[in-house]
């Protein structure tokens, strides 16, 4: 006869930080991160070309991005926040996208 030996699995707990069923309602964002290669008036015409921003709110998106590393950009839809960042990248700027409020 045999003795058999059960293996403790540890107790689990929720995370309470964990957010298992996000928000559908809640916005992602294209966040423009600063860099040391792209001059501010380039960023400012790649805001107004593409976004089609005007300029006061250009360079005030762009002087965020200078002084506080990251502005955001553009506030919508998972998808269409992607499509705006790798326009980003084809211009040769930095964009990620997260959720608002992140």
């Amino acid at each position: 006869m045999g003795v058999t030996t059960a293996l403790a699995l540890p107790e689990q707990t929720e995370d309470p930080g964990l957010d298992e069923s996000p928000d559908p309602t809640r916005p992602w964002e294209t966040v423009v991160w600063n860099d040391p290669v792209n001059l501010m008036s380039y960023v400012v015409r790649v805001f107004r070309e593409y976004f089609g921003f005007s300029a006061a709110k250009a360079n005030e998106r762009m002087l965020a991005v200078h002084h506080d590393g990251h502005a955001v950009v553009a506030e919508g839809p998972r998808e269409q926040m992607e499509l705006h960042a790798q326009a980003m990248h084809d211009y040769g700027l930095w964009a990620t996208v997260r959720r608002a409020g992140s």
